[in-house]
């Protein structure tokens, strides 16, 4: 009696069975075997939550195949049963569905696999019988030469909350390139692990914070932001206004900055319109001998003026007034 117990489903006949018929068995099963090395598509029923293929004994069989495509409508994840339980094979399978759903890869009872929509996953099925797992074949995949991607997106992570990183594994010193999950922010640091000996650390306003030294080959351009009165007020962030621009539209008053950092440097230009108006300061301004300067009060000038945070105050260490515009 012929038996199927095989990773194809493959007829294997019994000995002296089949007599006059066994070239017509043999020969569906090379067909099968090619069939294994190709293609095949199976569709999902409409928006199920579940779905098993069963790969058929000894016929054509979607299920068979090397790549094998899913498709269908779905409207929540759906996890597909890959039966029987004992196949032990290597698949690759794409999730081709529609309504932007996982699709979840199992065998038994043991470790799955999520599919993405529009993702494809190479994966093994361990064929472990009630127990079967299945496991995405390139995890902890090691290249031993050059790898070239010719699409313009690599995505690295799953949404799960951990650290993702890039390491660069150099013979005396290793430097990575991550995400600081818990602190959602992009960094390059020096050794493996993220967050450690960072080096440049982006946050997700895009501030940059470099903790150690910086050398650069060409002066440093900080970008000039107009910082505005309103009600007689004038609201300054150190951080993002560190080189500032004040054109005057009314009397008014610096306020204290916000996002002061002990040793921070800042200037501002205040520049005079058609209509002189008067310019008073916060208390956490110091200026030399504790007196605020008189800003000049003729149209179509500028004043100049640098600061330095000490932690408590603001130091005035630069001034130039009465300056042309033009």
């Amino acid at each position: 009696m012929a038996t199927y117990v095989n990773n194809l489903r493959l007829k294997e006949i019994a000995t002296g069975d089949e007599s006059g018929t066994w070239g017509t068995s043999t020969n569906t099963n090379l067909e099968l075997i090619a069939d294994a090395l190709g293609t095949g598509t199976e569709a999902i029923t409409t928006n199920a939550d579940t779905h098993t293929t069963t790969v058929a004994d000894g016929s054509a069989d979607a299920g068979r195949a090397l790549y094998l495509k899913y498709t269908g409508t779905l409207d929540s994840a759906c996890t597909i049963t890959i039966a029987p339980n004992t196949i032990n094979r290597v698949q690759l399978i794409e999730n081709a569905t529609s309504g932007s759903q996982n699709i979840i890869i199992k065998q038994g009872s043991g470790a799955t696999v999520t599919i993405a929509p529009g993702k494809v996953a190479a994966v093994q099925l361990d064929g472990a019988g009630s127990g079967a797992a299945v496991l995405d074949v390139f995890t902890d995949l090691q290249i031993s030469d050059s790898l070239t991607l010719n699409g313009p997106v690599l995505t690295i992570g799953d949404a799960a909350a951990e650290d993702t990183k890039i390491v660069f594994d150099g013979n005396a010193q290793d430097y990575y390139v991550g995400l600081d999950d818990s602190a959602d922010d992009l960094v390059i640091g020096l050794g493996s692990a993220v967050g450690t000996t960072p080096a440049i650390s982006v946050d997700e306003n895009q501030f940059v914070t470099m903790p150690k030294k910086v050398t650069a080959s060409t002066s440093a351009n900080i970008s000039q932001v107009a910082i505005t009165s309103s009600s007689n007020a004038v609201a300054w962030d150190a951080r993002a206004a560190a080189n500032a621009y004040h054109l005057t539209t009314e009397n008014t008053t610096f306020s204290a900055p916000s996002n002061a950092v002990e040793g921070a440097i800042i200037s501002v230009e205040i520049a005079q319109g058609s209509t002189p108006r008067t310019i008073a300061w916060n208390t956490v301004f110091e200026f030399a001998a504790s007196t605020a300067p008189t800003i000049t009060a003729t149209a179509n000038k500028t004043d100049i003026l640098a600061f330095r945070y000490n932690g408590s105050v603001w130091q005035e260490i630069g001034r130039v007034q009465n300056l042309a515009q033009t």
